[in-house]
């Protein structure tokens, strides 16, 4: 391997340790000085040219129609995934199949358990589990989510137990969740462990509806609070966006996750700390012109 190949394969390793959890540590100095490739191990390139030029330090492009990965990047390494753990949170309240329209009162402890989290439902807010739900995966409401998982059966550390069983059962290998929210960097995955998430959220019609609504109103003790989508493409006229989650915490950076529907196939998206709030969106469109361009679509 030439000095140059390593040198960048070094720097980009150096680039992506800066913020990755430390479990990702070994994986990714062994992957310096491994073949690094934009594809995925164990799937042949498709002839489809080069890969896209993303600036997601992570990141990885599944084709469900007959499960290629078209690219990827540090795709089976662990690292934050933030509000993107919703997803599984949203996974195992439907699974539970609780009462949808029954009240659920904010309380002291989803303030607690959310800390440093902005928040427009005040402690004594009344909402049926549904409007929760609903919150949590369109607009990354964290006490929405906390409350999800605090009135789940058995409380939150059985809905914590649920989410890292489900996870196993779905064989997301690298995945671990401590919490419901994201709000806690332990929240780890892999982008591979990811896009076997977002399949599983898709299947679901309820996440599928919640997570791609551009707005949402509740009323929070007698005023009408409008919500908006943290993902800024479900409302592109261009974009068809069936489900997605968007997260950010410092330790993760800036992540989306989607599956979409991109020159008439299911596509699912993976962007994982991503350096800028936009960055993602930019990746995101970037992966769309790639896969439209006439070097994918020829034949």
């Amino acid at each position: 391997m030439c000095a140059t190949v390593v040198a960048e394969r070094l720097g980009q390793t150096l680039k992506y340790l800066r913020i990755a959890h430390p479990v990702s540590l070994a994986l990714c100095l062994l992957a310096t000085f491994l073949p690094f490739p934009t594809l995925a191990e164990g799937n042949s390139p498709p002839p489809r040219g080069s890969g896209p030029a993303l600036k997601s330090n992570a990141f990885y492009i599944l084709d469900e129609a007959d499960s290629t990965v078209l690219a990827a990047r540090n795709e089976r390494v662990a690292a934050p995934i933030a509000s993107i753990s919703k997803l599984m949170t949203a996974l195992v309240v439907l699974e539970a199949d609780q009462p949808m329209d029954e009240t659920i009162v904010i309380t002291k402890d989803d303030v607690a358990g959310t800390p440093g989290s902005r928040s427009r439902l005040p402690t004594g807010t009344k909402l049926h589990r549904s409007e929760l739900l609903h919150l949590a995966l369109m607009s990354s409401e964290n006490r929405a989510a906390h409350a999800l998982c605090r009135s789940y059966p058995g409380g939150k550390p059985a809905c914590v137990r649920a989410m890292n069983a489900k996870a196993q059962a779905l064989g997301m290998k690298a995945a671990r969740f401590v919490e419901p929210t994201g709000l806690s960097s332990a929240n780890v995955a892999s982008p591979k462990d990811l896009a076997t998430l977002v399949r599983a959220a898709s299947a679901n019609p309820t996440i599928r509806e919640y997570s791609t609504d551009p707005d949402h109103t509740v009323n929070v003790k007698g005023y009408d609070v409008e919500f908006r989508n943290t993902n800024l493409l479900v409302d592109k006229a261009d974009w068809n966006v069936t489900v997605q989650k968007t997260g950010y915490i410092s330790e993760a950076g800036h992540c989306l996750v989607m599956e979409t529907v991109i020159d008439g196939r299911n596509v699912v998206i993976v962007l994982l700390n991503s350096w800028g709030r936009l960055t993602r969106i930019g990746d995101a469109n970037r992966v769309r012109a790639w896969m439209e361009s006439s070097s994918l679509t020829s034949t």
